[in-house]
């Protein structure tokens, strides 16, 4: 099915068109004919599906069915969002897809100025894509009316759990009109957002979009087993000898982003770390530097595997495997969009084995294995955490005094060793 069967106006076909865009993705043809239709929606989806189009395009036609706004231009449709990198890429798809649409977009959200957010929206704004938390600041500040809102997008609602936000959007929810338009997304569906979900949604379209489409087809995908102390290392030598030129590559820690994009930079490979730490204006500007091929390597934490929207990203490295087995799937969607090729790279250490299987045990599927000469791993055994810590536990049994010994006897013993070393 190609785009033009989905009864989405010239306007917006022609935006699409501009993007190089000829087919829609399996959620985006089932879910905006639903949207045109005016239902709510209840979707299942990933990152990577190709779900912010498939909301936006169909708001887009919405708004202009109902009439472009007048001179004042209240907010008519929010987009909740639970990250700025994710209301910042959602605002530019809003910008995109609409460019041939006389209506405006945009994003408020923390770490920025408040001001100039005040500015647009006393220009007028139509699509609003906003944070929970920045969005209840213009509220309280009463420079945001939200009384004419049509439609609502919840965007990655269980992250938005997750990070703490179900109280503020209860908040919003009431400040919006009860005749409206919902539209709720989430990769999971945890108890709390099923209740929120029957609390706001009148019959909903359920839309899910299989496991097997939710990680892309074309991203191919390789585990190389590698004792944790050379990771950096076959890393740089990866880059360098298969000429790399653009990597996202995946930590566990804020800590270990920026000591490992010290050390690739020491290596040589232009590099960059993203994550929690950073300011707004540095990370806005890190990503831009990345996206034009200024920075060879963008080093992130887990804040980056939902909001970040890099078209032709050719390789995603997980320097850490995830704790979340979802995770993996958000971060290995980054790449192999748009119809394009991606390349998946585990570097699994020994400690990191349970993990594996679990990300293993979620896909429902091994994850090709190779051990790349020169980078094998260690033939020690590894013991198991349990019976390290029950040989260290009874080490110390063996060092207490037994029941009954004098106790005199036994503070005699361990003076000396006390005060001496002070260990």
């Amino acid at each position: 099915m190609s785009f033009t069967k989905l009864g989405l106006s010239a306007e917006l076909l022609r935006a699409v068109t501009d993007q190089g865009y000829v087919q829609p993705t399996p959620i985006q043809e089932r879910v905006i004919p639903i949207i045109l239709e005016g239902r709510d929606v209840l979707g299942a989806a990933q990152t990577g599906t190709g779900k912010t189009a498939g909301f936006m395009l169909p708001l887009l036609q919405r708004l202009m069915k109902a009439g472009p706004a007048g001179r004042h231009r209240p907010v008519r449709a929010l987009v909740l969002t639970p990250t700025r990198e994710l209301a910042a890429q959602v605002k530019e798809s809003a910008a995109t897809y609409g460019k041939f649409l006389p209506l405006k977009s945009a994003a408020i959200f923390g770490g920025v100025g408040f001001q100039p957010q005040v500015a647009a929206l006393r220009r007028g704004v139509d699509v609003l894509v906003a944070t929970p938390g920045r969005l209840l600041d213009h509220v309280e500040q009463k420079t945001l009316d939200l009384s004419r809102i049509e439609i609502l997008v919840l965007d990655e609602a269980d992250r938005m759990l997750d990070m703490g936000f179900l109280p503020a959007i209860r908040r919003i929810l009431g400040l919006l009109p009860r005749q409206r338009q919902n539209l709720l997304f989430s990769a999971t569906f945890p108890d709390e957002i099923k209740a929120l979900a029957d609390r706001i949604m009148s019959n909903p379209a359920r839309i899910e979009v299989p496991r097997r489409q939710l990680t892309a087809e074309r991203v191919s995908q390789v585990v190389h087993p590698v004792d944790r102390e050379r990771k950096r290392e076959l890393l740089s030598h990866m880059i360098g000898s298969k000429d790399w030129r653009q990597v996202l590559v995946f930590t566990r820690t804020k800590h270990g982003a920026d000591k490992l994009a010290k050390q690739l930079e020491s290596d040589g490979l232009t590099t960059a770390a993203i994550h929690g730490n950073k300011s707004q204006g540095a990370r806005t500007r890190v990503l831009a530097d990345f996206k034009r091929g200024a920075v060879r390597v963008l080093v992130a934490t887990d804040i980056a595997s939902r909001g970040l929207d890099i078209d032709q990203l050719p390789h995603v490295v997980n320097y850490d495997l995830p704790q979340v087995p979802e995770d993996y799937v958000h971060r290995i969607g980054r790449t192999g969009r748009a119809g394009m090729a991606g390349v998946a790279v585990s570097l699994v250490s020994a400690d990191e084995s349970r993990m594996l299987a679990d990300i293993e045990r979620l896909m429902k599927q091994h994850l090709p294995k190779e051990v790349l000469p020169g980078y094998e791993p260690s033939s020690r055994p590894r013991v198991n955490d349990d019976r390290s810590a029950a040989a260290k536990r009874q080490r110390q049994h063996r060092a207490e005094p037994r029941r009954g010994a004098q106790p005199g006897g036994f503070r005699a013993k361990i003076r000396p060793a006390r005060h001496g070393s002070g260990s």
